[in-house]
């Protein structure tokens, strides 16, 4: 458990100041003849570059070492991130990533290695990733794992194509059609079209849980599947989640679990035990690798053994038991019927390592602890938030939970005023708007790695938010007042974008 500094709550003299002013952009320190970096003489001759790749009017600043390193130290501390701040970002578990997994992933021997050496040279990560792929398919009790998909989407996108392959080898074209929750992941039905597939979507009941009724009368022989996450999008378990997978496996069809809330599972609850055929893993969210800037992402995709020779390859195999004081000798294989290659070489290796050196650290009763204080935290906020924000689904939740921004008593006030707000307290904002069945929701997961002293600061910040909402609305209105820069108009900026640092001179503000 992680120890937090002591929360500035912000006095209202602070929320009505203006926010400090932006730093010179770099464009505005640069001048003719400025260098950051003197390259040693060549020792080749030197050649012209291709006319094609030169732009005369590309405007680039000039500046100093010193300006560039400051200009982009001062974006860095401008940002938040999880190492500086509480991120409960609904739905994408904003975990703490522990430093040694860094370490592990910067060793010469992992960095380093080349796509290209020969398997012989690689013996250590291709070992590595062979034991990665065992132990991703025993915590889901799946059959076997490919790591090969370079995001949780693109896992996805693996396993609906394999369920599409299996009904084409098994002589069913006609199964063309994906069963969707209306409380989806957004990539469910956007993978489901991708693979060329239709989608079905089917509501929730007033519990939060899938309609069986209407599950019922669209199950047929021209139903591939179902895409659904464990717990729900929601931030609840399916009650009815083993008649769920009997229903479509009665028609045909083959289960797909969205493993992207695996936090509330692990060591608890195994895919493969419910029923379900294929899932994939987001390592960025259960296992702790990092999130954001574009990825590198990491999503392999685990199945039983029925969908085992339509995995994306290659996938690590042992092409020589060990004997005695040898080590077995690893190589790459495709399987059978492979859906064929998602990603170029091994796939995204370095959040291979990240995940590996986390897998170990915590051994299976650390994963199972995973769980439970991720789930008890979630619950812990849940509870001392009841009463003060509505909360459409009053029930015991996974490892987070879904609650409305808005009342009757404070009319003008939306969930995006309150995760602007939340900004002022040094919070980063929860999910806003999602899932999309809720009205004004805000989708709250704390993981497991925050205290119960940070919950707390967190739980207050939301308690003294509601009652400015009633008392002082504008506050939230004009939200955020304490960050470098404030509340930015979006449709603007959709419209009129900027793509370039320098501000255009006729950027209408």
């Amino acid at each position: 458990m992680m120890g937090t500094a002591e929360m500035t709550q912000p006095t209202t003299t602070q929320a009505e100041s203006a926010p400090p002013p932006l730093e010179p952009l770099i464009y505005d320190l640069g001048a003719p003849g400025r260098t950051g970096v003197s390259l040693p003489k060549t020792d080749v001759p030197e050649a012209p570059l291709p006319d094609d790749l030169l732009r005369a009017e590309l405007d680039l600043p000039e500046v100093s070492e010193l300006d560039t390193v400051r200009h982009f130290v001062r974006l860095s501390q401008l940002n938040h991130s999880i190492d500086t701040g509480f991120y409960p970002l609904g739905s994408c578990t904003m975990k703490y990533n522990p430093k040694i997994n860094e370490d592990m992933a910067r060793l010469p021997g992992f960095a380093l290695a080349h796509p290209l050496q020969d398997p012989s040279a690689s013996q250590g990560a291709l070992a590595l990733m062979y034991t990665l792929q065992q132990w991703l398919a025993e915590i889901s009790g799946m059959a076997g794992a490919s790591l090969q998909p370079a995001a949780g989407a693109q896992g996805e996108f693996a396993g609906i194509l394999m369920i599409r392959a299996y009904h084409l080898a098994n002589g069913e074209p006609q199964r063309t059609k994906i069963i969707v929750p209306d409380s989806a992941h957004g990539t469910n039905p956007a993978t489901t079209a991708m693979a060329g597939l239709q989608v079905v979507e089917i509501p929730s009941d007033a519990n939060g849980d899938v309609d069986l009724d209407r599950l019922h009368e669209v199950c047929g022989d021209d139903v591939a599947g179902m895409m659904i996450t464990v717990p729900n999008t929601l931030g609840v378990y399916e009650t009815n989640i083993k008649q769920i997978v009997d229903v479509i496996h009665g028609c045909g069809g083959l289960m797909y679990m969205d493993g992207a809330n695996m936090n509330a599972m692990l060591g608890v609850a195994k895919p493969a035990d419910l029923g379900f055929d294929v899932m994939h893993y987001n390592l960025h969210k259960t296992f702790s690798t990092p999130h954001g800037g574009g990825g590198p992402g990491s999503g392999p995709v685990a199945a039983t053994e029925k969908l085992l020779p339509f995995l994306p390859g290659p996938i690590v195999v042992v092409l020589e038991e060990g004997d005695g004081d040898a080590p077995p000798l690893y190589g790459l294989a495709m399987p059978e019927q492979s859906i064929g290659r998602l990603k170029a070489f091994w796939g995204n290796f370095g959040m291979l390592v990240r995940a590996f050196a986390y897998i170990s650290t915590y051994g299976a009763q650390g994963l199972r602890d995973v769980t439970n204080h991720a789930v008890l935290n979630a619950n812990y906020i849940r509870a001392r938030l009841k009463g003060v924000y509505p909360m459409p689904f009053d029930r015991i939740c996974g490892h987070e939970f879904v609650c409305e921004g808005h009342w009757k008593e404070a009319e003008g006030i939306h969930a995006l005023d309150i995760s602007k707000r939340l900004m002022d307290y040094g919070i980063h904002p929860p999910t806003n708007y999602f899932p999309l069945i809720v009205p004004e929701a805000l989708l709250i997961e704390p993981t497991e790695t925050e205290s119960k002293e940070a919950c707390d600061q967190f739980v207050e910040a939301m308690i003294k938010i509601a009652e400015e909402a009633k008392t002082s609305p504008e506050l939230l209105h004009d939200a955020p007042h304490t960050t470098p820069v404030g509340r930015v108009d979006d449709v603007l900026a959709a419209k009129q974008l900027v793509l370039c640092c320098r501000v255009l001179p006729d950027y209408e503000t």
